[in-house]
């Protein structure tokens, strides 16, 4: 079953669990790598762009409720593949879209384009979000 987000971007649809082969998901997990955007950042951390952050007021922002380092990013990433937490919808051969909640239950969405292959930047989303609930709720699921 496809889980379905309120509102009109099929391209944000969480995959059936059995979506792909366990093995499939793994290999995907040992080619992406999590870079960030300045866009949605708005401390310094430990990402090293030029300018340091530049956040668009249009823009979630990762760090809004506390700072992420780039290495617990990339575990997020990660950690949100492991469950099958990818969108049915891919760029490639890889997810345009992978979502993970941390320890205290916030949650993540990362997205890569055609432009930066296997590259993901991430920010959270916010609680007006509806995908936000849909996450929360697979994420216990699976």
């Amino acid at each position: 079953m496809v889980v379905k987000r309120a509102g009109n971007n099929p391209k944000r649809r969480i995959a059936p669990i059995k979506h792909l082969p366990k093995s499939a998901v793994n290999g995907i997990a040992q080619r992406v790598q999590y870079l960030g955007s300045p866009h949605h950042k708005t401390k310094l951390a430990d990402y090293n762009f030029h300018p340091p952050s530049n956040p668009r007021p249009q823009k979630s922002v990762c760090d809004g409720v506390r700072v992420i380092l780039k290495g617990e990013a990339m575990k997020l990433l990660l950690s949100g593949l492991q469950k099958s937490m990818f969108s049915t919808y891919f760029v490639g051969d890889l997810p345009k879209f992978v979502w993970s909640v941390d320890e205290s239950g916030e949650v993540y969405e990362a997205k890569t384009d055609s432009n930066t292959p296997n590259q993901y930047h991430g920010y959270r989303l916010e609680e007006e979000d509806m995908m936000r609930a849909a996450v929360l709720k697979e994420w216990r699921v699976r």
